[in-house]
């Protein structure tokens, strides 16, 4: 490991509802959650002030309205938080070419191999100068943990939350870990944890004193030489820069059971569109179709076919889905589906129409099928949707976002990341004065702190020394 705390690792605070509270004055200081909202959705993030209430994510959403029924629910707005994930990365590559980021909300960096920092002093202060460029761009805040390794620095950002720094000097990770419970450490999930408990290991501490061999005897050989490293404070796992996709994928869970097979199969089409957009979109293309089944008893069937190139056309995609689809019954019902391509390339071989299955391509639609298009009902050819949290603008009242929808009317609080609490009005759904808008800055004007710092280093940390040369 290193002699100085080097390795820093970012975890924005509560991610998705913050940029939530951020862009809706009216939210700020309130529980808020964001996720699915129908009947099987799950909790993506919740505020702190829903973490209060009991609220936590990968919670069933259902769950969460018994626990906080007066808190605020709103859709994910993806192409947003994207975006400032987007920003925050931008800052954190200004710090050292070695970022390896785990999510939209959280990476590692290196400053040593930047030249950012090399001792406490300087790796704090460049600590101290990301969380203040990190508010000034985007009006949100991250906690930050800085150690000898990547295992300590997660460590501390999760002892930092929120809207902190903790700083693991080399030479007192012992001492800190001891301590600790179990679960702190990676890949300790609840049954290793329960497993460990009834062996009468309760903290990191007591990891330690067991001994290696008594942990390969408790898990098994790879798990039990890892933890006991790891309850030693010993990681020398480096920072990867560039982590390869692997694959592409999408899927939707149902809030009802779809029982109607030719609704599956039209279901599958859309998701092999939806997953060829996102393919496109990162420049790849790929040789392996897999389809994911999981049915109404939850039990869950994957099937995959590999084509003689890789390819990102559509229609291919979507034959290849349909002829998996067919080896799996469905006659109880289909709970979720999803849709992948793996075997990734970054080119594509043409000649691959020889691989559609005979007469498929007749029954497939023409074009790409929005990826938020509703499944179409002539009865309400005309209505649309109006996501909780979805920003909309109105030709009257302005800017806004819909605070719910129901029996054909829409409900709007009007205000902006910089306004006041807005009003609310209510409209028809089908009001032609209203309309979807995109979302607006978090920050009006934000400093562009790239151009004033460069592409390397902190200007306010003092300069490292530098070896005399021969």
């Amino acid at each position: 490991m290193r002699s100085a705390p080097t390795i820093l690792h970012l975890d924005m605070d509560a991610f998705y509802a913050s940029v939530e509270q951020a862009s809706k004055p009216s939210l700020r200081g309130k529980a808020v959650i964001v996720g699915g909202l129908g009947p099987r959705g799950v909790v993506a993030t919740a505020s702190y002030e829903a973490r209060v209430l009991g609220v936590h994510s990968a919670m069933p959403m259902s769950q969460a309205r018994r626990l906080a029924p007066n808190a605020a629910y709103l859709v994910p707005r993806f192409a947003l938080y994207r975006s400032i994930s987007d920003q925050v990365m931008a800052l954190l590559r200004a710090l050292s070419p070695l970022v390896e980021p785990l999510s939209l909300d959280e990476a590692f960096v290196d400053l040593e191999a930047g030249g950012t920092a090399w001792d406490e002093r300087s790796a704090r202060l460049a600590g101290t100068k990301l969380r203040a460029d990190i508010r000034a761009v985007t009006g949100l805040t991250g906690s930050v943990g800085l150690a000898a390794s990547k295992m300590l620095a997660k460590i501390a950002s999760e002892e930092a939350k929120p809207d902190g720094l903790v700083v693991i000097e080399p030479g007192t990770e012992r001492a800190m870990l001891e301590p600790m419970p179990v679960r702190t450490l990676p890949g300790v999930g609840p049954a290793t944890g329960d497993h460990l408990r009834r062996a009468g290991i309760h903290t990191v501490g007591e990891i330690a004193e067991a001994g290696e061999d008594e942990l390969v005897r408790l898990l098994g050989k790879a798990h039990g030489h890892a933890l006991y490293a790891m309850a030693l404070a010993r990681d020398d796992r480096p920072v990867v820069a560039e982590r390869e996709t692997k694959s592409v994928s999408v899927e939707d869970t149902y809030d009802v059971d779809i029982h109607d097979r030719v609704r599956v199969g039209l279901e599958v089409q859309r998701l092999a569109d939806r997953c060829v957009r996102r393919l496109r979109g990162a420049g790849l293309s790929g040789r392996t179709i897999v389809l994911k089944v999981r049915r109404y008893d939850f039990s869950t069937l994957t099937r995959s076919e590999t084509l003689r190139g890789p390819t990102d056309d559509p229609a291919v995609v979507r034959e290849a889905a349909a002829r998996l689809l067919d080896s799996v019954d469905t006659t109880g019902g289909v709970r979720l589906l999803g849709v992948g391509v793996s075997g990734l390339a970054d080119y594509t071989q043409e000649d691959l129409f020889a691989q559609a299955a005979g007469g498929a391509g007749e029954e497939t639609p023409e074009g790409e099928e929005p990826e938020t298009a509703p499944e179409p009902r002539p009865e309400t050819p005309a209505e649309r949707r109006w996501p909780a949290g979805h920003d909309v603008r109105h030709a009257e009242h302005g800017h806004g976002w819909v605070q719910g929808s129901g029996l054909g009317r829409v409900t709007v609080r009007f205000e902006t990341p910089g306004s006041a609490p807005g009003r609310v009005k209510t409209f028809r759904v089908d009001d032609p004065a209203l309309e979807p808008a995109d979302p607006l800055p978090l920050v009006d004007d934000p400093p562009d702190l790239l151009e004033t710092t460069g592409t390397r280093g902190t200007p306010d940390a003092p300069s490292r020394p530098r070896p005399l040369e021969a």
